[in-house]
């Protein structure tokens, strides 16, 4: 025993010194100086201005991709979310419009939406309207350096393409259940092509394309709105809102002494499975749009994430169980959904427990907002108006009173994004009802639009 424990103190010792050395050196150098800096400085060290990419670099390239997946599953919470809360005469047309959506939404985006989101030099009118062609070789500087975008956006070309490219079919989805049951297939898909391939990507360059509303103020005083809550959200909520409007509502919703007749959802369970990969998904959502693996912004966004939606699912249960003197699971499901989007402009820029409050009184203003719309008669099926719409705006004001931003600023952002949003999207709508009408017959509406329009069911009820 002696003889072995001499043969393996020398082996012993040096892997301790091996381990203080190379690991914990670095580990106490990286708690000085922060991931972000140390690598700053290996570049800045290299002399070469597109240094080969190091390990940060590469960390925040895998977390892009992964991100951008997340947000590929919200996809399918939106259809399962959509397809659970209306009639299950109606779920083939749910999820095919969906499969269109993300299908339309990455091929435009790839043709001219990129470009368009992000013109850079080729606006043509400056800081409003830069529509360009399809993205090119991504990888121009090799793929391997901090070329593309440097630290602020540590990751090639191509995955900050496909990690937008997630992003841009969103609006469309939104839309997709506010008009759900009544509205004509194939006047919805050319209405999601080019609302996704030109009015969200307009808009979005306002913000993120280094448009109007990023100098809006100048500096500290700028517009902002970290992941979306109004340039995709809003966006999405108001142009469902003018959709809506335009369609009607179903039939037989709203009677004529006033009275409103509920059209319940065929499937909770699949609601709810819908906004928990909603909320999973918004991990890469908001925790995607620190653009890096940065791990001091990126630990905060996903808890205040997290924390938002616990607290708006809680609060919305709270106050429609008062309201509505039941517990009601599509309230607090739509609960969930609106402290996230309530989050999404400030996910970065708040504490912990501003993040609960803003959550929680986005679980308030959404199960006021669907009775409100229920009451002059909007028929939003799923509740994407108040959720996306209503929370939208109080997230993006929310930065202003919480985070630092400038009130007045937040302000005429989201005017000025709902107000386009609203007017793009009632424009496109009235043009396809003079063209090709917008709506299915009322026998068509009756039979499900599983039938009259896909000639099959979601069920086989059948017992072969």
């Amino acid at each position: 025993m002696k003889k072995l424990l001499r043969k393996l103190t020398g082996p012993l010792l040096f892997a301790i010194v091996a381990i203080a050395v190379f690991d914990l050196t670095p580990a106490m150098a990286q708690e000085e100086a922060g991931p972000v800096d140390e690598y700053l400085e290996l570049v800045e060290a290299s002399g070469a201005e597109y240094a080969p990419a190091f390990d940060f670099f590469t960390v925040s390239m895998l977390w892009t991709v992964i991100a951008a997946a997340l947000v590929f599953i919200m996809h399918l919470g939106f259809a399962t979310l959509e397809a659970g809360l209306t009639q299950s005469k109606n779920t083939v047309n749910i999820l095919f419009k969906n499969v269109w959506i993300i299908s339309i939404g990455l091929v435009t985006y790839a043709v001219l939406g990129f470009n368009t989101h992000y013109p850079v030099d080729a606006w043509q009118i400056p800081g409003w309207l830069g529509i360009n062609g399809p993205i090119g070789d991504l990888n121009a500087d090799g793929g391997d350096t901090w070329g593309y975008g440097g630290l602020s956006l540590a990751m090639t070309g191509y995955g900050d393409f496909i990690f937008q490219a997630m992003f841009a079919a969103t609006a469309a989805t939104i839309v997709s259940g506010a008009v759900a049951e009544r509205i004509k297939l194939s006047s919805f898909m050319i209405y999601s092509t080019i609302l996704v391939a030109f009015g969200y990507t307009i808009a979005g360059s306002w913000h993120w394309g280094g448009g109007w509303l990023s100098t809006l103020g100048g500096g500290d005083a700028a517009f902002y709105d970290f992941a979306g809550s109004t340039v995709v959200h809003g966006f999405g909520g108001a142009a469902a809102l003018a959709a809506v409007m335009i369609l009607g509502p179903r039939s037989g919703k709203y009677a004529k002494d006033g009275s409103i007749k509920p059209i319940v959802g065929h499937s909770m369970p699949l609601a709810a499975v819908g906004v928990f990969l909603l909320f999973f998904g918004w991990f890469g959502f908001n925790g995607g749009s620190v653009l890096s693996a940065n791990p001091g912004p990126l630990g905060l966004v996903f808890t205040t994430t997290a924390l938002a939606a616990a607290a708006g699912g809680i609060s919305s249960i709270l106050i429609s169980w008062i309201v509505l003197k039941k517990p009601d699971l599509s309230m607090a499901l739509n609960g969930l959904l609106a402290g996230l989007v309530s989050i999404t402009a400030g996910a970065d820029a708040v504490t912990v427990f501003e993040a609960m409050l803003m959550g929680a009184i986005g679980g308030v203003l959404v199960v006021f907002s669907i009775i409100f719309f229920d009451k002059i008669k909007i028929d939003d099926p799923v509740g994407a108006i108040s959720v996306h719409g209503v929370c939208g705006i109080w997230g993006t004001l929310a930065v202003g009173i919480f985070g630092g931003a400038n009130l007045m600023s937040q302000f005429i952002g989201v005017i000025g994004v709902y107000v386009f949003a609203f007017v793009f999207s009632g424009a496109l709508f009235l043009i396809l009802k003079a063209v090709m009408g917008v709506r299915v017959s009322e026998e068509e509406e009756f039979e499900g639009l599983d039938i009259s329009e896909h000639g099959q069911e979601a069920y086989n009820h059948s017992n072969t």
